[in-house]
């Protein structure tokens, strides 16, 4: 069968506005957009540009814009859209065009780690008698933190980052938090969730669920935050986890 891709295309080293190109290949309703990128780079243009890596769902490298919602391409198929129409493929929002449909992350990485606390190691570490016990209890708390694989979708689809708060450090970030806050093991749980009570931290999320349907490993992502900001109001003063009275 035949598909057909509208695709977003941009050089800033020599484009003034970006342009759209569109093409049209030989495809079977099973195989994945990335699949269907690389024929359109392999066998009509070369010139096209996309990040792409384990092409398994694992290194989250080829996160993009498709039909208007972030998706890695490896994992869409061509039969999850309405293929008698154009589908449309664009970078993630939110972030600089390095090259078509490239996008720069370091503002992704730059917000991970920023909530970070920077107090050196070894004074928040206390060395253990013998090895730090933990219960499967314990480690269920944050297991669906572990699944994220840093693809930055979650970013593109995020509009309090897109259009509110673009300080905001992001559905990510917040998440990555989790894993160490509810981490049994951790030290430095008081300090991490001071710096997410900052301005542009976890309060600046308003909850539009966005994050959690675009997710690609299926992480429960505005129900990890809920509960980080449950944690800050219980473990806290409500004046001083949300700066009112």
């Amino acid at each position: 069968m035949k598909a057909t891709f509208k695709v977003y295309r941009f050089t800033p080293e020599t484009d003034r506005e970006p342009h759209y190109d569109t093409y049209t290949i030989n495809a079977e309703p099973n195989e994945r957009i990335l699949d269907c990128l690389n024929k359109i780079r392999w066998q009509q243009d070369p010139t096209l540009s996309f990040r792409m890596s384990c092409a398994h769902g694992i290194c989250g490298s080829d996160g993009l814009t498709i039909n208007s919602q972030s998706a890695l391409a490896c994992q869409k198929l061509v039969k999850d859209y309405d293929y008698t129409k154009e589908i449309l493929v664009e970078p993630l929002r939110y972030f600089c065009v390095v090259k078509d449909l490239i996008v720069d992350l370091k503002p992704f990485f730059e917000r991970i780690k920023s909530i970070t606390p920077q107090t050196p190691l070894s004074q928040v570490t206390v060395e253990p008698e013998k090895e730090r016990i933990q219960t499967p209890e314990e480690r269920s708390r944050f297991d669906d933190a572990l699944k994220c694989i840093l693809c930055a979708c979650c970013y593109g689809a995020c509009p309090v980052m897109t259009e509110q708060d673009e300080g905001f450090v992001g559905p990510a970030a917040v998440l990555r938090e989790q894993r160490y806050i509810y981490d049994s093991r951790t030290t430095d749980a008081k300090e991490r969730l001071e710096i997410l009570k900052k301005p542009h931290g976890v309060w600046a999320c308003k909850s539009y669920y966005m994050c959690t349907l675009v997710c690609p490993k299926n992480i429960k992502v505005t129900e990890a935050i809920l509960r980080t900001k449950n944690k800050i109001i219980t473990e806290q003063p409500k004046q001083d986890a949300t700066g009112e009275s």
